[in-house]
């Protein structure tokens, strides 16, 4: 049985917890073009340790659109490594970006 994201990323808030691993959800991360402020801001779903952003997807597959997106939010956020974690298949499928 499969859930939808916002199930998966409750469940990994508890594991996180249970872990005693610092962590922010949801964490806004505010654009700028041309040191003018966007309109537009994105969240990153989890950013672990200040130094890892984590992205929950329940679906058939990992997308070159969601690696694209997590390697956005890498640049933005000043973090180095971005982990996809998939809960949409039969096993958990992950997937580690990198700038």
């Amino acid at each position: 049985m499969w859930f939808l994201e916002i199930v998966y990323k409750d469940a990994f808030c508890i594991e996180l917890e249970s872990r005693g691993y610092f962590y922010e959800r949801e964490k806004l991360y505010q654009l700028y073009y041309k040191d003018i402020l966007l309109p537009h801001s994105f969240y990153a779903d989890f950013i672990i340790f200040d130094s890892v952003i984590l992205e929950i997807k329940a679906k058939s597959a990992i997308s070159s659109a969601d690696i694209a997106q997590t390697l956005n939010y890498l640049r933005c956020s000043g973090c180095k490594v971005g982990l996809i974690l998939n809960f949409g298949k039969q096993s958990l499928e992950i997937k580690r970006a990198v700038l």
